[in-house]
């Protein structure tokens, strides 16, 4: 019976050390990726982002370039248009563009994201092309006037790949706290079945730091897949701090998650070394 609940407290244990990174998934898939409020605080610190707002300057400069005709002067006057739009990039009017912007594309980003289908998302730029063109027209720049306020559309995720991703990401929102949940039990039942509960919540320890360890694994090489897997035309360094900002908090849990239990296994150990030798002595 004893060599049964060890092996049984062994596999609950495991267990845990594998439900923990998808434990993390479900909550922010539901929590994050779910919820619009939640969503666009995370991609507001893309508005700072260098190679993003590189890759916004070049769509808005290339609309604009196919709507007039700067001939002999049509490069140097694309290079004005490019470098005033970074310039602009900024400023407090495109930030609150940019997040007006993110809120309109969360939808069509939940949907490339789970069951409802489509193979890419995108944001349209018309906002944000507006403020540029207000701001760069009051500034005098040349051509500004001439920039058309019309839908102009980004892809910030595309995969012709993304149905198992979908499945995954759909399921685990479904899931939503259940798996946590779960996730607790199976750690609480791993211990109780224990015949030494010490070394079981030293075990505990190392499976949460496992379960924290493969849920930072699985973030580095979502980031490699992702990138893999964009059409040529889309701009990988943005792609990528899009990538890194929808999965900031995975990889902070990550960490937290790997901290914690180093620390509870290690402050454990170090418990069972030092003080329940002197306890048994007194």
């Amino acid at each position: 019976m004893r060599s049964f609940l060890s092996a049984a407290s062994t596999v609950l244990l495991v267990l845990v050390a594998l439900l923990t990174p998808l434990s993390s998934i479900a909550v922010w898939a539901d929590r994050e990726i779910g919820d619009t409020d939640s969503y666009v605080p995370t991609m507001a610190p893309l508005a700072s982002d260098p190679a993003v707002q590189n890759a916004v300057a070049d769509r808005i400069t290339d609309e604009a370039m196919k709507k007039f005709d700067a001939s002999p002067f049509q490069e140097g006057a694309r290079n004005l248009l490019h470098e005033a739009v970074v310039s602009f990039s900024g400023t407090d009017a495109y930030k609150t563009a940019w997040n007006t912007v993110n809120r309109a594309a969360h939808t069509a980003v939940e949907q490339a994201l789970t069951s409802n289908g489509g193979d890419s998302a995108g944001m349209d730029l018309a906002p944000v092309i507006e403020q540029v063109k207000q701001q760069l027209s009051d500034e005098g720049v040349p051509f500004a006037d001439q920039i058309p306020v019309e839908r102009t559309r980004i892809t910030i995720l595309e995969s012709d790949k993304l149905g198992v991703v979908r499945e995954v990401v759909d399921w685990l929102q479904i899931a939503g706290v259940w798996l946590p949940v779960a996730t607790l039990l199976l750690a609480a039942t791993a211990v109780l079945f224990a015949v030494r509960r010490v070394r079981a919540v030293i075990g505990l320890g190392l499976a949460l730091a496992a379960g924290g360890a493969l849920l930072r694994l699985a973030v580095t090489i979502g980031h490699g897949l992702a990138l893999d897997d964009l059409p040529p035309d889309v701009d990988r360094p943005a792609a990528g701090a899009v990538y890194d900002a929808l999965t900031a908090t995975l990889r902070t849990t990550s960490w937290w998650v790997l901290g914690a239990g180093v620390a509870v296994a290690v402050g454990v150990w170090g418990f069972q070394r030092s003080w329940l030798p002197w306890a048994r002595e007194r």
